[in-house]
């Protein structure tokens, strides 16, 4: 159907054209169109034709309407436009001091110049958004001054950042031990310590971790920005702030383009090792700390730095075309880098192998150690604390107590009878009283240790005993009253094989030999073939000298040593002015001569001498060391009578009767005499106050040990009578009571502190008020790990600082470090920083370049010098209170903790923290680090295990 309706609606339509064109003709189709184009032509014609008579007659009415005219008001703010800018003025004053001010507005613009500028003066010249920039800077600068007016800077430096410092090592070393105790050598170190390093810290903080920040710059430039947007919440007003377009802006300057470099810079350990050459820098490198450094490194990176320049440095003096005398000290720096590149091989083959040496267990095991006198080590800090750990551990304990406890009871006996001779003199009689308190203190030692009661009791023969008992009842007691039962116990512990004879043998003693700085490392005894080598004319088997080589020292009589001053001059170093003496020293034996030259001070033989005369009483009586002068003391005369007096004292030393009578003394005789730099045994500030301190030392060493082992009825019998003695044994007195009652009999190792807590608590009674000796003895403590040693060490410590630092600066000390604290914040210092900050941005006014990093050698070959510098600015002081071996191992702790870009991150972030914390107390800064911290890793892995860990006690 569909098909037959279109065939004839095709059919029709054909039809219908045939007959149009048989009736019209061809051409009726053109006549057609062409009628139609007229009659819509004219139409339009038509049309546009009244619409513009009719538009003209509305225009006319609208000129008499009330509407206001717009042409007048676009060309006159084409006008204001073309006008020129008028000048922009600023207020300058930000902080109320143009000291700072001044420097500060420079920054400011600079910032502005090199962050913005440059690229919007292409997109505007409108200067509008400028202003608006500064004046938000400028506003947040001003109320940031007023901040920091209002808080007090003191317990900021002196409290909360020596905390976050002590809790900073506190957590590395704990991450030390921990990797120590996995012993893992496949995965890489420094990327393990890091990761332990975050561990314990979300462990000790409990709360918070900032690992995402210190390893991910995302999250580090994220957590600026946040940080700096809280910021100009606090500081902006409320309509700069919700500028977002203008809060953008400065944020980003603030966080990349100020904190963030700034950040990264002090984190640099090249940077910081740089920085610590430079502060020690007046401190000369020696050559025995670099070689220890070489021994105990462990950075394949150090040693193979150090050997390519002691290679190269070797192909140079190879290269030299020299004769005479030249040729002498070539050989000899020739013989030094030999060495050195020895030992750099040594110690790399070592850690490549995996086959690391434990000094200590090594000397155990080498069976040739010095012997140290028992007699010596009783009146040694270092050496007794590891005898006493061993007495503990064998039952003796008792037996040192007693003989600690009589030497502090003699102590105390002869002040108290000298304050009670002079008092008397004075017309004022309290002799019953007195010899009644050293009647009680007698009583009281005879009860803790000989009695039948006392437990432990010290074995000893019972006739003695009844015969002190007897003297105790019916005699006034006397210092001397326990010597005879004194003498017996120290023949019982050095002849009982228990104890002395036992000790020696065990690894305390080794360790104790190690921190007297009394052990070599036997691995580096000599060459490969068994000869040492020989450098500046002194044979050098090992580069720690000590005791030890007392067994090395040649007996034969064939030997000979002379050794004359042959000449004398005035030095001038670093400002300070001092007579040198040239010592030549002539040693012959049987098959060959040798002669050197040495140079010494006055200094060095006084250390010298009273070194020996400690070691050696019976030498006090015989040598006589020429007396100080203070005034004229370079005059040439002067110079040479000296010098004729200390020949006299050098051929006595030297005489071979005197030798005979001394064998050991020919050690020390040939250390001084060596042509090397002399290693006092104690410093300068040491030999100044000696009349004061060693006196005042050991008393309190001997009168502490004392009191701690007497019961409390005694303790106070002891207090009462410290209020008849003088100012200063007053004084005295009162320090070591506040110390040492507290202090168990037993004097067992203290574990007060946990393992994992921050470093804030107050650390003991009357330290908190004393800022220098709080913040000393604080980083005393995570520096060489004093809390994990004898409590007793640690609390001499405390008493010989607390002297130390009344006799320098009295009991004004706290005044004068809240003075520092003023100065530090006030204008003129404020000023110097912002000055430094600009000059190392914008050196010269001009943005500085990014630093290019230094060569790989070039840093290992820095930190190698720094920790030398380190080591060599180590008093000796300190190393004789604590031993060397922890001395060494504490500085190179804090060393290693600054070698980690991460760490110090850390470090400087939560230094930023607390100083935001402190600055706005009342803006909760704690809970918003909290929050920003929140993605840890390590936080979310802690909660998952602590969660695993308390769910089966909650199932339960």
């Amino acid at each position: 159907s569909c098909l037959q309706t279109s065939l004839s609606i095709w059919g029709w339509g054909s039809l219908g054209l045939v007959l149009f064109l048989v009736t019209f003709g061809p051409f009726a189709i053109f006549y057609f169109a062409f009628y139609i184009l007229c009659f819509v032509g004219g139409g339009f014609v038509v049309t546009l034709l009244f619409g513009k008579s009719n538009s003209e007659k509305y225009l006319e009415q609208c000129e008499h309407s009330f509407l206001p005219c717009t042409s007048v008001g676009i060309p006159k703010c084409i006008e204001e436009m073309k006008r020129e800018a008028r000048p922009i003025k600023i207020d300058r004053r930000l902080t109320g001091a143009n000291i700072i001010d001044e420097p500060l507005q420079q920054v400011i613009q600079f910032s502005l110049r090199d962050y913005v500028q440059y690229w919007y003066y292409t997109l505007s010249d409108d200067e509008s958004f400028l202003l608006e920039i500064r004046q938000a800077l400028q506003y947040a600068l001003v109320q940031f001054s007023a901040r920091s007016k209002e808080t007090d800077w003191q317990p900021y430096f002196t409290t909360r950042l020596v905390d976050d410092f002590g809790t900073h090592l506190r957590v590395f070393r704990k991450a030390q031990q921990r990797i120590a105790e996995k012993g893992n050598q496949m995965k890489d170190q420094a990327e393990e310590l890091v990761d332990t390093f975050f561990e314990v810290e979300v462990e000790m903080e409990k709360e918070v971790c900032r690992d995402l920040v210190c390893t991910s710059p995302k999250d580090e430039e994220g957590f600026l920005r946040d940080l700096c947007e809280v910021l100009l919440y606090i500081l902006l007003p409320p309509g700069d702030f919700q500028n977002k377009i203008m809060r953008y802006f400065v944020r980003e300057i603030l966080s990349r383009g100020i904190l963030l470099p700034l950040i990264n810079q002090l984190s640099d350990p090249d940077y910081i090792n740089q920085y610590v050459i430079w502060m020690i820098r007046d401190s000369n490198c020696n050559y025995e700390a670099f070689m220890n450094i070489i021994k105990l490194s462990d950075n394949i990176g150090e040693l193979e730095a150090v050997k390519d320049k002691a290679s190269e440095e070797l192909q140079y003096l190879r290269s030299l075309d020299t004769a005479g005398d030249d040729i002498n000290t070539i050989k000899n720096q020739i013989n030094s880098l030999l060495y050195v590149i020895k030992v750099c091989d040594s110690r790399i083959q070592r850690l490549q192998s995996g086959k690391e040496i434990d000094t200590v267990k090594l000397a155990a095991n080498f069976g040739k150690l010095c012997t140290v006198p028992l007699d010596h080590i009783l009146v040694d800090n270092v050496a007794l604390q590891f005898f006493m750990d061993y007495m503990q551990q064998t039952g003796g304990q008792a037996h040192l107590f007693f003989w600690m406890t009589v030497e502090g009871y003699r102590v105390t006996a002869q002040q108290q009878l000298e304050v009670l001779q002079s008092r008397q003199k004075d017309g004022k009689h309290q002799t019953n009283q007195t010899k009644g308190l050293l009647r009680a203190a007698a009583f009281g030692v005879y009860e803790q240790y000989l009695s039948e009661k006392a437990s432990p009791r010290v074995n000893i023969d019972d006739n003695l005993v009844a015969k002190l008992a007897e003297t105790l009842n019916h005699e006034d007691p006397t210092p001397e009253i326990f010597d005879d039962i004194q003498r017996k116990v120290y023949e019982l512990m050095l002849r009982d094989e228990r104890f002395y004879p036992s000790f020696k043998q065990n690894v305390l003693y080794v360790r104790m030999l190690a921190e007297l700085d009394m052990l070599k490392d036997p691995s580096f005894r000599g060459s490969d073939d068994g000869e040492g080598e020989s450098f500046n004319g002194s044979p050098t088997s090992s580069i720690n000298l000590s005791l030890d080589d007392l067994s090395n020292v040649p007996t034969d009589e064939t030997i000979q040593l002379h050794a004359y001053i042959s000449d004398t001059g005035v030095c001038n170093d670093h400002g300070k002015t001092y007579a040198l003496y040239a010592i030549t020293v002539h040693r012959r034996n049987a098959n060959s001569e040798e002669m050197w030259k040495t140079y010494r001070r006055y200094s060095d033989f006084h250390d010298f001498h009273m070194r020996i005369t400690e070691q050696f009483e019976n030498l006090a009586n015989i040598l006589k060391l020429p007396g100080k002068k203070t005034f004229n003391n370079m005059d040439r005369e002067f110079l040479e009578k000296r010098k004729k007096d200390l020949n006299a004292y050098l051929q006595l030393l030297l005489n071979p009767e005197m030798m005979k009578a001394s064998p050991a003394l020919a050690h020390y005789v040939y250390d001084f005499l060596e042509n090397k730099a002399y290693s006092k045994g104690k410093g300068d500030f040491a030999r100044k106050m000696d009349t004061f301190v060693n006196p005042l030392r050991n008393s309190m060493r001997n009168v502490s040990n004392a009191v701690k082992s007497i019961p409390d009825s005694l303790a106070e019998g002891m207090t009462k009578m410290s209020d008849n003695m003088g100012k200063m044994s007053e004084r005295l007195g009162q320090d070591i009571k506040q110390s040492f009652f507290k202090v168990p009999p037993l004097m067992q190792k203290t574990y007060s502190d946990p393992d994992h807590c921050r470093v804030a608590a107050p650390l003991d009674d009357n330290v908190d008020d004393n800022i220098p000796l709080r913040v000393m003895l604080l980083l005393m403590d995570e520096v060489f790990d004093l809390k994990e040693r004898n409590q007793w060490l640690r609390r001499n410590i405390k008493n010989l600082l607390q002297q130390l630092i009344r006799a320098t600066y009295g009991d004004t000390i706290n005044r004068k470090i809240v003075d520092h604290v003023d100065w530090m914040t006030s204008p003129e210092q404020v000023a110097d920083a912002v000055k430094r900050f600009r000059d190392a941005f914008w050196p010269n006014g001009i943005l500085a370049e990014t630093v290019p990093r230094r060569d790989k050698a070039i840093r290992m070959r820095t930190r190698v010098a720094g920790k030398t510098k380190l080591l060599e600015v180590m008093p000796d002081e300190l190393k004789h209170i604590i031993g060397a071996e922890t001395t060494r191992k504490g500085i190179l702790r804090v060393f290693e903790m600054f070698q980690h870009s991460q760490l110090n991150k850390r470090m400087v972030y939560v230094f930023l923290e607390r100083f935001l914390e402190t600055l706005f107390p009342q803006n909760k800064f704690p809970e918003l680090f909290h929050k920003l911290h929140s993605k840890s890793k390590q936080m979310q892995r802690y909660k998952q295990r602590l969660h695993s860990t308390q769910a089966p006690s909650l199932q339960k």
